[in-house]
């Protein structure tokens, strides 16, 4: 080959070059990751997920793109995401971070195949159909939280002999506020309990209400599930400590950040799932024909420390029954 003949073969592949690796690029599928918290206070639900399509064959930047968009605790801001996702035509949106983001997907698209994560029953909000056969565009994840509520109610007197008192506290924002309270509230009043309701929509107002729990000199306190709790987990921890309030919360993460009890599913758990069913679909399968799926793992995470902290001794009835005591 002439000399002249091999410098423009090389500078023509040279040229194509960037044009194949965006063309590459463009070709991979795009997942739309839509979530109502921060992604800082979301990052190990986010390492969960990535891991699971790592496991299933996708490998973020090699084969698939995924476009993140975070409300950083603004709802509003939730139907703006989902539409601006729509408009990007992702081949998947993985609504997550509670009822919220699952409800402003749907709103956006009616074709776009949507992996929920949700607190509720998704066939009562109208999410799906029923459990196994979704029938639509949507399936994913139920957390069942009203059943595990009244578990960790039932846990919190045991742990707690002497209660008589109990504090519900809770995020008025999340759709599932008003059932989820009056299940609780009616639950822990057939058990004698007097019940007080308090909310909280930021840290702010969560350390107005712990100021309300100790001047009102209540018992116990029961964290209700939402994603806000999972990112105020340092805060809440650290006020029940500054005012010795017994509390169980929704998963281990907060016993293992210092609180006194967790009971409920594995949060990396649930973003593996996650991860799991938005592989399928990307391989070709239909949200209608994917079941909704329950959490595979739930389990009660005792800290003993905490307990001895508090002055409290754990029955060991109670501790026979932990999946985890931290000691």
């Amino acid at each position: 080959m002439r000399r002249r003949e091999f410098i423009t073969l090389v500078a023509g592949a040279a040229a194509a070059w960037p044009l194949v690796a965006r063309a590459q690029q463009a070709a991979m599928p795009v997942i739309g990751f839509l979530n109502s918290q921060s992604r800082q206070d979301w990052s190990h639900a986010t390492t969960a997920f990535l891991q699971s399509l790592g496991n299933a064959g996708y490998v973020e930047g090699r084969n698939v793109v995924i476009e993140y968009r975070f409300a950083n605790k603004r709802f509003d801001q939730l139907p703006a995401l989902a539409a601006d996702l729509v408009r990007r035509k992702v081949a998947v949106i993985v609504a997550s971070g509670g009822d919220a983001s699952a409800r402003a997907a749907k709103a956006a698209t009616d074709t776009i195949p949507i992996v929920f994560s949700v607190g509720g029953d998704p066939v009562t909000t109208g999410f799906v159909a029923s459990l196994a056969r979704p029938g639509g565009n949507a399936t994913g994840v139920t957390l069942i939280t009203a059943e595990l509520e009244l578990k960790r109610l039932e846990f919190l007197r045991e742990a707690v002999p002497s209660l008589t008192s109990v504090a519900l506290l809770a995020d008025p924002d999340n759709p599932r506020f008003a059932d989820d309270t009056k299940t609780v509230r009616e639950a822990a009043q057939s058990m004698g309990l007097q019940v007080h309701v308090l909310t909280g929509r930021n840290g702010s107002e969560i350390d107005t209400a712990f100021a309300t729990l100790a001047q009102r000199r209540i018992d116990g306190l029961l964290v209700m599930s939402d994603p806000l709790m999972i990112s105020e987990r340092d805060r809440l921890v650290a006020l029940a400590a500054r005012h010795a309030i017994p509390a169980i919360y929704q998963n281990r993460e907060l016993p293992a950040a210092g609180g006194l009890m967790g009971y409920g599913t594995s949060f990396q758990g649930v973003y593996h799932q996650l991860g799991v069913i938005a592989a399928r679909i990307l391989k070709g399968a239909k949200p209608a024909d994917i079941p909704v799926e329950q959490p595979t793992r739930i389990e009660l995470v005792i800290n003993l420390k905490t307990a001895r902290a508090l002055g409290l001794t754990v029955p060991p009835t109670l501790l026979a029954r932990a999946d985890e005591v931290i000691e």
